[in-house]
């Protein structure tokens, strides 16, 4: 991490070692106080302080100490890696690294070795995603740091994800019986129906059925860039989510609203509707309804590439693949049962003879 000290050193420069093996540096004049430099070795900020307490002056430590944890997660979150992450990523990445600071942000950097993030990974095992969460972000952090010549190693290689209970198979998608279910429940004019057609036939993320209203349509379509792919989605609003529109309070810039009218945030919508599907004795999710949509427009002949422009997901997309892999599956065994068992005169002679 730290250069080694050029020969001769300059005066008045001391270098030390914290018991956690961390090199900090000094400046003392004489028998006068010891200055602490903040910024990293050799860099001018570093030469800039230096000057400053050779010369007496105060030195302003302006943010986390070269070389720590916290110094690391700030540099990261002021670079173009960071800001090129969805919103919705960089909120979930943040939280990660606000606990990780509270518990070692002091601490030198190599202190994040492999042995500590598998440590730290397992402590979160009952709960797997979250542990996953974890890895993801510090995988991240040190992705960019290896780049940006701050660490020699990634020390998230090797680390796997854990399994998930529902992995396997992800969401739980809606049926067809869960989905007349919730409509006998919440009859269109109801804020939980626009909700529940919303996400049906638009096929929406919630982060991005949230952000949804009239500015987004135009001629019969909206627009949409997504937030997790910033993919851009134009589909047509189907006759049933217009009838729904028309009839259930919405909010000036967004259709799902508050009851006072106000848009809400992706959490607080899950929430919400989390609540309206238990009402209706309904297992599934507003994530669930997106499969159950893909699942249906799917099954009505849809291609990849049509699949991948409707739910905004990338070309080659592995969700798309599998949503009609699973579509012509259906379609062939519900066609091979429509075909007539062929003819064994053996069997046939032996069937006639019982």
């Amino acid at each position: 991490m730290t250069a080694d000290m050029p020969r001769p050193r300059p005066p008045h420069l001391v270098r030390e070692e914290t018991r956690h093996g961390r090199v900090v540096w000094y400046v003392r004049v004489g028998q006068g106080p010891r200055t602490r430099m903040h910024e990293a070795y050799d860099t001018k900020e570093f030469w800039r302080d230096y000057r400053l307490a050779v010369e007496g002056k105060p030195v302003k430590q302006t943010g986390p100490v070269a070389g720590t944890v916290s110094w690391l997660i700030a540099k990261y979150l002021s670079t173009g890696d960071w800001s090129d992450l969805a919103a919705a990523t960089r909120k979930q990445r943040h939280t990660v690294y606000r606990i990780v600071e509270q518990a070692v942000g002091n601490e030198a950097i190599k202190h994040l070795d492999h042995a500590n993030l598998l440590e730290a990974r397992d402590r979160r095992r009952d709960k797997p995603h979250a542990a996953n969460n974890f890895i993801k972000a510090m995988r991240g952090l040190f992705q960019w740091a290896v780049a940006a010549n701050h660490v020699k190693i990634d020390p998230t290689i090797g680390i796997k994800l854990l399994v998930g209970s529902n992995d396997d198979v992800g969401f739980h998608a809606w049926t067809e019986e869960e989905v007349a279910r919730f409509e006998a429940k919440w009859p269109t004019g109801s804020r939980q129906r626009l909700a529940f057609d919303l996400l049906l036939y638009t096929g929406l993320r919630r982060g991005d059925a949230v952000r949804l209203g009239r500015p987004h349509v135009r001629n019969g379509e909206f627009t949409i860039r997504t937030e997790k792919t910033g993919m851009v989605v134009i589909a047509p609003i189907m006759p049933a989510l217009a009838a729904s529109i028309a009839a259930a309070p919405t909010g000036e810039l967004t259709f799902i609203a508050t009851e006072r009218g106000r848009p809400f945030t992706k959490e607080s919508f899950g929430t919400w509707f989390g609540k309206a599907c238990r009402a209706a004795k309904c297992p599934g999710s507003a994530h669930g309804l997106r499969k159950a949509g893909a699942r249906r427009v799917a099954e009505d002949g849809a291609s990849e590439a049509q699949l991948n422009a409707l739910f905004g997901w990338t070309d080659g997309s592995r969700e798309s693949a599998v949503y009609t892999r699973t579509a012509s599956r259906a379609k062939l065994a519900r066609e091979a049962r429509r075909i007539p068992a062929p003819i064994d005169p053996v069997r046939d002679a032996n069937l006639k003879a019982q």
